[in-house]
């Protein structure tokens, strides 16, 4: 069984919970979109790829660092794939 089937969106809850996150359907735009990338590319996306990813799919309003560290702080690529239920991110620290 992989990361992406043990996943569940209460598990999703619950780690963003745990890092002081209150999801909403911003967030889960971006958890659906790195995990339909892992999905495609069995590669969690590291920061450059995932800001590139979500421009092209959402635009340039939602596709830059800024945004993504508004949703999730600190080092939003390696956030981001915890709470997807995704492998860390190559590169990430």
């Amino acid at each position: 069984m992989s990361c992406l089937d043990e996943w569940s969106i209460e598990v999703a809850s619950l780690l963003a919970e745990r890092e002081d996150i209150a999801l909403d359907d911003e967030h889960w735009q971006l958890i659906h979109l790195i995990r339909n990338f892992y999905e495609r590319f069995e590669v969690s996306p590291a920061m450059r790829v995932l800001v590139k990813q979500v421009r092209a799919e959402y635009g340039a309003e939602k596709g830059n660092s800024i945004y993504l560290l508004k949703l999730f702080p600190g080092s939003p690529a390696k956030l981001l794939a915890k709470i997807a239920g995704l492998p860390r991110p190559t590169h990430c620290l």
